[in-house]
């Protein structure tokens, strides 16, 4: 089990480390982007866009997974890219939120490619 908080008991079982994992992906990514967004600094501009849509890509990728939609292992295939580019942008930047966020991406990436790496046996 990741070190991702459970906040909620109420999941499809069948995806339940997965869509914790994307909402709180997702989660970090909203608060990272914001923060960048009040440094006027204007190298952080991509960042912010990749923080906003990582967060936007995770939040899709759990609502298929909570539908238990027969599109789930695509999104969360597309999730994981998107999470990986997220966590290598955050890393280039020195601020704790974006080491955090870079973090919490990678481990959802990982937890993304572990679902769909079962759903395809």
């Amino acid at each position: 089990m990741s070190s991702i908080t459970n906040t909620s008991s109420f999941h499809n079982p069948k995806y339940a480390e997965c869509i914790e994992a994307c909402n709180h992906c997702a989660n970090s990514c909203d608060y990272c982007g914001t923060l960048c967004l009040r440094d006027v600094n204007y190298t952080l501009l991509e960042c912010v866009e990749l923080c906003f849509y990582c967060a936007d890509v995770c939040r899709s990728a759990s609502k298929h997974m909570s539908r238990d939609s027969n599109r789930a292992k695509e999104f969360c295939d597309y999730c994981a890219k998107v999470c990986e580019d997220c966590s290598e942008e955050c890393d280039e930047h020195d601020m704790d939120h974006c080491k955090q966020c870079a973090k919490v991406c990678r481990e959802c990436s990982k937890i993304c490619k572990e679902m769909v790496a079962k759903q395809r046996k």
